[in-house]
């Protein structure tokens, strides 16, 4: 009962070990707020790579594809059985996208993604991303009315949400007024200002009876190839943080593409943009563009002229809730040779940038765990301190008959408190910072004149943040563990004095 009787008088009288307490509250609460932030960029970018890929992908080897993916789509069936909910197959092609800006053709290199409509929303979340809400519920490569988002539909707050005032033209009202208007249109590309109207000072071009030339556009009677196009690949941001649009819903572009066959020949083809896909992942929204597989598999010649079997390079697999990807991976990997097909998870796809996430995340606990040891290290040097001025005290316990132990267990008991104490408040204080961060973030950027975070470089309108009950707990247990060791050096020191020398010297 002393030892504990001695410990709270120590606590609340040597006002020194304050400073240790501070120093591990610090520790624990930086280190707790870090790895929720951490784990909560982990988890969006997880989350959105999750909604583009599927959980399990077979691929070909070969950009022409395997054919006859029914087949295949059986076998997978059959080797998997029930873990497997949905399938789609798809057609992936390296191609050049060419359209024209003012006087400027310019040409980017993107990949053409095949996709069934039918199924496709069966194994990914594509629908959410499109800004069209009736693409949103059924994408059909078709072009819309007006009715597109001018403001960032994902965003959660409507204030924070950036204006796209152009978007309010697209569809066939844009269609119809480009066809009307003369080719050249001015398109203002300052990135302090972007123009509302795509047709402002443009020249109506007209006939002889002074009606406006060319096509009507009729959405009955004309027929387009629809493409969906990653919303980075046609538009760029500028300095005020808004969207300037190059390309609208109702333009047509250009693509070349390689041809199905073993001697490849460059092949190309329009098409117009019907809706634009943003998953806010720049890898994909500046390189995707997603058209019907079918018309895909046309232009490509990816059909078997003998039997007329189409061909797909991948089929993507939805595999259902609490299955082990890994072994449907594995089972697969058994059941297609591996000189001919490759078989991964989403994670093995994103392998590398997953596991450069995780390696930060380790350094910086790392990093951030030596603040927590230079409290330990400050706990040592006041411990030894206390035991030199506390020697004639230890003399008369001993001499009263208390055991080595429990000096021992005094000063390991007194290391317990202040490590129990820093990693309680520093726990309290870490999970207040992380609930309340974003407010935080404002008012610092309000009392700076600088954003703390800004989205237009981080794609997320609020810091996300994802608190795991196991790193609070571990985080804290490694304080109060240093705590402890930290007090082991001068326990033992005060555990082995002898009680008359003790008395004598003092």
């Amino acid at each position: 009962m002393y030892k504990l009787l001695l410990c709270w008088r120590y606590l609340r009288t040597r006002y020194i070990a304050l400073a240790s307490i501070v120093s591990v509250m610090l520790g624990v609460a930086t280190m707790i707020v870090v790895n929720a932030v951490m784990e909560g960029f982990s988890h969006e970018m997880q989350a959105r790579m999750h909604d583009v890929l599927s959980d399990v992908v077979v691929e070909s080897r070969s950009l022409e594809g395997m054919c006859d993916p029914e087949w295949h789509m059986q076998k997978i069936k059959s080797a998997v059985g029930n873990d497997v909910v949905g399938m789609t197959p798809t057609a992936y092609v390296p191609a050049m996208l060419g359209f024209t800006v003012g006087d400027q053709h310019i040409t980017k290199q993107i990949t053409i993604i095949g996709i069934d409509e039918a199924s496709y929303s069966e194994v990914s979340s594509f629908g959410n991303y499109l800004q069209h809400p009736k693409n949103r519920e059924h994408v059909d490569f078709k072009l819309k009315d007006e009715g597109y988002d001018v403001f960032d539909h994902q965003a959660e707050d409507a204030d924070q949400a950036r204006p796209r005032k152009q978007m309010e033209f697209a569809g066939w009202r844009y269609r119809r007024q480009k066809a009307a208007f003369a080719p050249k249109v001015e398109v203002q590309q300052s990135e302090t200002k972007i123009n509302a109207d795509p047709f402002a000072g443009a020249a109506m071009v007209q006939n002889a009876e002074g009606e406006p030339e060319g096509h009507t556009f009729d959405p009955a009677t004309e027929q387009h190839t629809g493409a969906v196009m990653g919303i980075a690949i046609g538009s760029y941001r500028g300095s005020d943080g808004n969207d300037g649009f190059l390309l609208l819903p109702g333009d047509d572009i250009e693509v070349t593409y390689p041809s199905a066959g073993r001697v490849p020949k460059p092949l190309s083809a329009n098409f117009t943009v019907v809706d634009f896909y943003e998953s806010k992942m720049n890898e994909y929204d500046a390189s995707f563009m997603f058209v019907p597989l079918a018309k895909l598999q046309d232009l490509r010649g990816m059909v078997d002229p003998a039997t007329g079997k189409r061909f797909a390079n991948t089929i993507q697999l939805k595999v259902r809730e609490g299955a082990d990807l890994n072994a449907v991976r594995d089972k697969l990997r058994d059941a297609f040779p591996a000189q001919l097909y490759v078989v991964n998870t989403w994670r093995d796809k994103q392998g590398p940038l997953l596991a450069a996430v995780q390696m930060e995340t380790a350094v910086l606990n790392v990093l951030l765990f030596m603040i927590v040891a230079v409290a330990g290290f400050g706990i040592l040097a006041i411990f030894f301190m206390i035991v030199v001025e506390k020697t004639r005290d230890i003399g008369i316990l001993k001499s009263l008959g208390a055991s080595g132990q429990g000096i021992m267990g005094i000063f390991l008991t007194y290391g317990f408190s202040l490590g129990l104490v820093g990693a309680g408040v520093g726990a309290v204080i870490g999970l207040l910072f992380v609930q309340h961060i974003n407010e935080i973030a404002d008012l610092l950027a309000v009392a700076t004149g600088q954003p703390v975070f800004d989205p237009s470089i981080y794609y997320f309108y609020k810091i996300p943040t994802v608190v795991r009950p196991f790193t609070v707990t571990w985080i804290a247990t490694g304080a109060m563990l240093i705590a402890v060791l930290a007090s082991v050096l001068p326990a033992l020191r005060a555990s082995r004095l002898h009680p008359v020398q003790a008395l004598r010297f003092e």
